[in-house]
């Protein structure tokens, strides 16, 4: 039987609003995005060929991705999202190379690992969703769960099926004078591991009412009858946002050590 193939596309962007050069900065002396693309390269499975390329818009982070690795393709097109990006590279310089998923890995994930790469990608070829993604059940009800920046998932723990992505706490529990130490809820990891044709067509896709009241992307692939999966990660990932989050990923990785 021979290998399924999957590429794993990490855009990076140069130009963030919150956090300029984000891609470029250092983490304990080596850049963000060569910790995420390094990471992206050890997926490993067996019957499984992965290739993980960096789409970027700025010549100063294909620069810096060449001083180490060939793995870095230009995509300059003024789109709105990481998720358009990678649609582009895919149609321009890998759709005629047969690759059986395409997984979307954001370039401000240090501390996302290999494994549940491997894992999210042997659960989608397994499964009939047309994307999957990964969440991490949490038992706490305090700040993260009332953090609209935190997304959390409505899913099946019996199928995997994830039925509604929100900013806001759900799903909601009516009992308020109920005990929450034995409750649990499920928190969204931002990873998506797409079908070709899904991909395509959720990016052909205008915005939906859903997607824009709650500013999250896979809401649209839900309205316009998108499947996803949810697979569950026992890992701990920080995503960086601003430059505070630089010191709690650089302890993470100390306390690694």
């Amino acid at each position: 039987m021979s290998k399924k193939r999957i590429l794993i596309l990490i855009p990076a962007r140069f130009a963030s609003t919150r956090f300029p050069g984000k891609p470029l900065a250092l983490i304990s002396g080596i850049s963000m995005i060569q910790r995420v693309l390094v990471n992206c390269s050890r997926t490993q499975a067996p019957g499984i060929e992965f290739d993980s390329y960096v789409v970027t818009d700025d010549s100063r982070v294909e620069e810096h991705i060449k001083s180490f690795s060939p793995n870095v393709v230009r995509v300059d097109d003024e789109v709105i999202s990481g998720t358009l990006r990678i649609q582009l590279a895919y149609e321009r310089f890998f759709k005629d190379k047969n690759y059986d998923l395409v997984i979307n890995v954001q370039g401000d994930e240090p501390l996302l690992d290999s494994v549940d790469l491997a894992n999210l990608a042997q659960f989608h070829l397994k499964s009939s969703f047309d994307l999957t993604t990964l969440v991490k059940k949490k038992m706490k009800f305090e700040e993260d769960f009332l953090d609209s920046n935190k997304v959390k998932v409505a899913m099946s723990e019996d199928t995997g099926t994830a039925f509604y992505f929100s900013r806001a706490g759900i799903p909601f529990k009516r009992d308020l004078n109920a005990d929450f130490k034995n409750d649990y809820w499920f928190l969204h990891i931002g990873v998506y591991s797409y079908r070709p044709i899904a991909l395509t067509k959720f990016s052909i896709h205008p915005e939906t009412r859903l997607e824009n009241l709650e500013k999250l992307e896979q809401l649209r692939a839900l309205e316009i009858g998108l499947t996803i999966g949810a697979h569950q990660t026992e890992s701990f990932v920080i995503g960086v946002d601003c430059p505070e989050d630089i010191k709690k990923v650089e302890e993470v990785l100390n306390g690694r050590k």
